[in-house]
């Protein structure tokens, strides 16, 4: 199972609620985080592109997210606060527990991305 995953979707995961901007998105979320908590053993692969989530968003045109700048800057912060890498490969349990505990836990997730547009389902 191949699972590539921006380092943001890390905080978006742990605060999914089934609700996401169509019906063939949230099928898509509950697919993969029903895989993944299987088994948190599943390795993932942290990328500054498109993954496994953003293959159903409407927002994805062709790769490419039309507010990439926007989710860039969380992926990068993410990054930083947790000490990961880009193109990294980890258990998802780990990735999981360590945003958990080094951003959540600690209230940084308003700082890295209160101005998304679902910023009201993560407080």
């Amino acid at each position: 199972m191949d699972i590539r995953l921006r380092p943001h979707h890390g905080m978006c995961f742990q605060f999914y609620k089934g609700k996401g901007y169509s019906k063939k998105f949230t099928e898509n979320m509950d697919d993969l985080l029903g895989r993944l908590s299987e088994n948190n053993n599943t390795n993932i692969t942290l990328t500054l592109s498109a993954d496994s989530v953003c293959g159903s968003c409407p927002n994805n045109i062709n790769g490419i997210c039309k507010t990439e700048k926007k989710v860039s800057g969380y992926d990068r912060a993410v990054l930083e606060k947790c000490g990961f890498g880009e193109g990294q490969t980890i258990p998802y349990g780990e990735f999981i527990s360590t945003v958990k505990s080094i951003i959540l836990n600690k209230n940084l997730r308003e700082e890295i991305c209160g101005d998304c547009s679902w910023n009201e389902i993560c407080k």
